[in-house]
């Protein structure tokens, strides 16, 4: 994924600033990584797979990722749907999630941001737009 993320941010040089991107991607690629037994996890927990009803989760679809693996992959659902504060209950109420994978969840989630805007900047301004919003609701906590 680092290879990934490096093109990407490359790719954006034109359309945003991409040095303090790029500064939080070294950082949060050096994390340690998981090394407890994998988990169950979606694996693709965005915006358009988690269902909302009278502001209650009711149901989460696209089980098409899913698998077993280190859960820092679905903490991405806290920087795409979430604002600070709910993000911060979030993380207050989450059960065998240390530091570490909180900021590899932050990196799960930078990396797939900035893959997402210039494979899909012309042709998706849906998921464009939750790529922006995860990196400016990432950039805030800076």
């Amino acid at each position: 994924m680092d290879c990934q993320t490096k093109e990407a941010l490359k790719a954006l040089e034109d359309d945003i600033d991409t040095k303090p991107l790029a500064l939080l991607w070294k950082k949060l690629s050096n994390t340690p990584s998981w090394d407890k037994s994998p988990v169950w996890m979606h694996g693709d927990l965005l915006p358009g797979n988690v269902l909302i009803q009278n502001n209650r989760l009711s149901a989460v679809i696209d089980f098409a990722d899913v698998g077993l693996g280190d859960p820092a992959c679905d903490l991405i659902v806290a920087w795409s749907l979430l604002n600070s504060d709910s993000r911060a209950i979030f993380r207050n109420h989450l059960e065998n999630i240390d530091e570490h994978t909180w900021q590899r969840g932050k990196g799960w989630a930078l990396s797939i941001a900035l893959i997402i805007l210039p494979y899909y900047k012309n042709t998706n301004p849906v998921l464009t737009s939750v790529a922006r919003r995860i990196i400016e609701q990432l950039t805030k906590e800076l």
